[in-house]
């Protein structure tokens, strides 16, 4: 998905995978599109090590669920898919990124994953981010940025979330978005031990999603933590209900 004369977004999600966004956070997007808020998505890899499909059929299949979620702004790096390195080279692909798209908040995943690739990009995605903010440092042409806010979906961590964003209107929408990738979830003979049936797919991530909507008293949500400590001015405008 081309940039426009205007690329900057105001919530850019990155992601080690072309499909983790829509896995994680892809309701978010949703609701802060539907706020009227631009939205960005950077894919550090092309999918080229994945058991199913190829590079080029998860590019165009990233495109249609882009559309889907509303972003503005989608484009994939060429990190090494399964084999991801925070390195400087990598923290500068990224950093140009950030600095062009100018994002107030970056989306991340959460720094402990069972695949490798994840938790190295929560860790590379936030040096990236410091990276873009220093003047000196060479990365593109565009002035340096650094993001006000940095948040990590944490829907597949065993870990009490910071808070929940309500996803409960978007939720079919979230479903169609991660099941246009037909060559990851639809039923074939490659990768079926390894693979979610198709069937079961709407039912887990429902499900999921119902687990963490209930913490936060509303239907469906989608889970974030955040390292620093959150700030509030009204006591009385505190959301969910203690007892």
């Amino acid at each position: 998905m081309a940039a426009g004369a205007d690329s900057s977004v105001d919530v850019l999600a990155i992601a080690a995978h072309r499909d983790d966004v829509e896995q994680t956070c892809g309701g978010t997007l949703l609701r802060m599109a539907a706020r009227g808020l631009r939205t960005g998505i950077l894919d550090l890899t092309q999918g080229e090590s994945g058991t199913r499909g190829s590079a080029a059929e998860r590019a165009a299949e990233a495109e249609d669920a882009a559309r889907i979620l509303g972003v503005s702004h989608r484009q994939a790096l060429d990190l090494p898919d399964g084999a991801i390195g925070n390195t400087l080279e990598n923290r500068l692909k990224m950093a140009r990124v950030v600095r062009e798209l100018r994002p107030r908040v970056v989306i991340l995943p959460y720094w402990e994953a069972r695949h490798p690739d994840h938790a190295i990009c929560a860790t590379l995605g936030y040096e990236a981010c410091f990276v873009a903010g220093l003047s000196r440092v060479a990365a593109g042409s565009a002035p340096p940025h650094r993001p006000f806010k940095i948040v990590y979906a944490s829907l597949y961590a065993d870990v009490r979330p910071s808070f929940v964003v309500d996803i409960t209107p978007f939720i079919e929408q979230r479903h169609d978005a991660l099941m246009a990738y037909k060559s990851q979830y639809s039923n074939q003979a490659q990768g079926g031990g390894l693979f979610v049936p198709e069937e079961e797919i709407r039912e887990r991530t429902f499900a999921e999603a119902r687990h963490y909507g209930l913490l936060a008293g509303v239907r469906y949500g989608e889970p974030f933590v955040q390292r620093e400590v959150g700030l509030v001015d009204d006591l009385m405008l505190i959301p969910v209900q203690s007892i």
